[in-house]
This record gives structure tokens, C-alpha cells and sequence, in this order.
């Protein structure tokens, strides 16, 4: 074990993956010689050589059809999307040819592609480049969704990513590149459908995923003080979701509370309501609840965008509030 930071477990995910399998490179903007937006892929062009890490222009709809055609004939590209607010521009590839060809060619192709790189809201980027994607690509047939929170698990799941002969959309969430932890040296892959239990407890269950995870331990660290026992589950496949751990969870708790970076209408949270209410709502002992950022475009102003977004405090009040129900 070693303790580095996740966008070096990121980095060494896509060096061990390219190691052992010449099919695999990268392809997106600055991803050669800079590196990288946030260093994933520092130095590997000196490695790999220019074409196996690709620099391209700045033309995000070309580049990933680029992709997908190289997919397609038996590649496997990994797509970085220098910030993914940037890849709304390639929406149409993503919606109409990623998640649709392997349908509507009948099975005859695959697309062995993974389309990453960091979103969500920062500290005082601006509203286009704090979007929270993972709304607008959940719709879309075909895609799975997965969203690290780890140096542990981005390591797993981005090298499962790899392998996998169907497409899925990676998040990495813009403000935990520099966390750090340990990571085994040897390999290991992780399920990309499957949530992590990350504590155990019998009062509530708190849902939960990227970079929310922390404020939900943050909160729980009070919660465990004021004697209340709350289960934390980080959900990581945001499609599909995996239900069954969610709803042995409810099974003991009767109680859940999401929180989500994402916007509240038509987001993670939403579709996480309408499963829990088809699987366990005679499990329940209260009505799920949401905590959701605000349905607005994100303020540049940091008090502002502090206040679009679910803090420590707000969690702790819920948990209280809903455990006397």
C-alpha cells in the first residue's frame, strides 16, 4: 500500500491499462505533452509516444467521433473531456452513436470506450464550468454511469472502465483530485455496479456519492456525537443503481435521506425516490427526502455558490428531524 493522491491513481489506472494492452489510448485536449488539465496523464506521451496520446483541437463533437469510429473497429479510447461541461458540445455523438450502436447494429459493434475527466462545482468557477452532467447523460440508453470518491476506488473502477466492452461515462469530481489515500500496489479492479457500504449504522440511511460523501462524513461525525446512528452508502454506479444494497439498508434503517450535488429537478436524487418508492415503500417509516443543490445556474460569487450547495449543517438538521418521525 501507498498513500498517493486520486489524480495520481487516476494516472497510474491509465499507465497499467496502456501498459498491458496496445489498444488502449487517450484522446482530448492537452492530454499529451501539458498532461493533462489536472495532471491525470503527466508525462505518459514520453512513454507512449504522440498517437497513443492524442492532443487534439479544440473541437470536442470530432474528437469523440473520432473515438467512437476507433471504438468500433476494435480500440479502446479513453475520452478525456478537459472539463466535462465541455462534452455538452458532443452530446449528439454521445446520445445518437455511443450509447445507440451496439442496438442498432444488431450487436455487431461494440464500443469498448470510456469518456472521463472532472465536474462538478469547484470553488468559483463560474456556472458553465460547475454543471453537474450526470442529469443530462442519465436518460440516455446504452450508458453506464459510474462516479469515484477515492484514490482507492478511482483506481479500481477507472481500470474495470477499461476493460469493459461497453461504454461508460466516468466522473471525477474537480475538487478531490488532490485527496489523498492508500492504494494497494498490486492489481485490483473494482464492480462498476455496485455502492459501497462506507458505514454501517441502524437510525438512517444516508445516500450519497462523489464529493458529497465527505460532507456526509462530516456531518456524521456530529450525528455519532448526538447519539444518532446513521448507514452511509456511496451509490458510485449512478446507472444503473444498485437497488439491492440500497434496499437491505432501508430494510434496517426504515429511513433515507439522499444528498447529491446535483441539480433537485430531474436528478440523481429523483430517480433514486421513484426506485426506493417501487422496491421498498412498505420499508418505510417516513417519506424519503432530498438534499439537493439549488435548481439554478451555480453563482460565481463563493457565498452564493456555498449557499446553491448542501452543507454539513443541513444534513445533521434532516437526520435529526426525520429520526423523530
Amino acid at each position: 500500500m501507498k498513500k498517493v493522491f486520486l489524480f495520481e491513481a487516476l494516472r497510474a489506472a491509465i499507465n497499467e491499462e496502456m501498459a498491458q494492452n496496445n489498444k488502449v489510448f487517450v484522446i482530448g485536449e492537452d492530454v499529451g505533452h501539458y498532461g493533462g488539465s489536472y495532471k491525470v496523464t503527466k508525462d505518459l506521451h514520453t512513454k507512449y509516444g504522440d498517437l497513443r496520446l492524442l492532443d487534439t483541437p479544440i473541437a470536442e463533437n470530432s474528437f469523440t467521433g473520432l473515438a467512437i469510429g476507433a471504438a468500433m473497429t476494435g480500440l479502446s479510447p479513453i475520452i478525456e473531456g478537459m472539463n466535462m461541461s465541455f462534452l455538452l458540445l458532443a452530446f449528439n455523438q454521445i446520445s445518437n452513436n455511443v450509447g445507440m450502436l451496439m442496438y442498432t447494429s444488431g450487436g455487431n459493434y461494440h464500443l469498448p470506450l470510456v469518456i472521463r475527466g472532472p465536474g462538478g462545482i469547484g470553488k468559483q468557477l463560474g456556472p458553465e464550468h460547475s454543471q453537474r452532467l450526470e442529469a443530462y447523460f442519465q436518460g440516455i440508453p446504452g450508458l453506464r454511469i459510474v462516479a469515484c470518491s477515492t484514490p482507492y476506488n478511482a483506481k479500481g473502477l477507472l481500470k474495470a472502465a477499461i476493460r469493459s466492452q461497453n461504454p461508460v461515462i466516468f466522473f471525477e469530481h474537480v475538487l478531490l483530485y488532490n485527496l489523498q489515500d492508500n492504494v494497494p500496489d498490486e492489481d485490483y479492479t473494482l464492480p462498476l455496479d455496485k455502492a459501497e457500504i462506507v458505514r454501517q449504522g441502524k437510525d438512517v440511511t444516508l445516500l450519497t456519492y462523489s464529493r458529497m460523501r465527505y460532507n456526509v462524513l462530516q456531518a456524521t461525525k456530529t450525528l455519532i456525537e448526538d447519539n444518532y446512528d446513521p448507514e452511509i452508502i456511496d451509490l458510485i454506479s449512478l446507472k444503473p443503481l444498485d437497488i439491492n444494497t440500497i434496499k437491505k439498508s432501508i430494510e434496517k434503517t426504515h429511513r433515507v435521506i439522499i444528498v447529491e450535488e446535483c441539480m433537485k429537478t430531474g436528478g440523481i436524487g429523483a430517480e433514486l425516490i421513484a426506485q426506493i418508492n417501487e422496491t421498498s415503500f412498505d420499508l418505510l417509516d417516513a417519506p424519503p427526502i432530498r438534499l439537493s443543490s439549488q435548481d439554478i445556474p451555480t453563482p460565481y460569487n463563493g457565498k452564493l455558490e456555498q449557499a446553491t450547495i448542501i452543507q454539513p449543517q443541513q444534513i445533521i438538521e434532516t437526520v435529526k428531524q426525520l429520526c423523530k418521525v
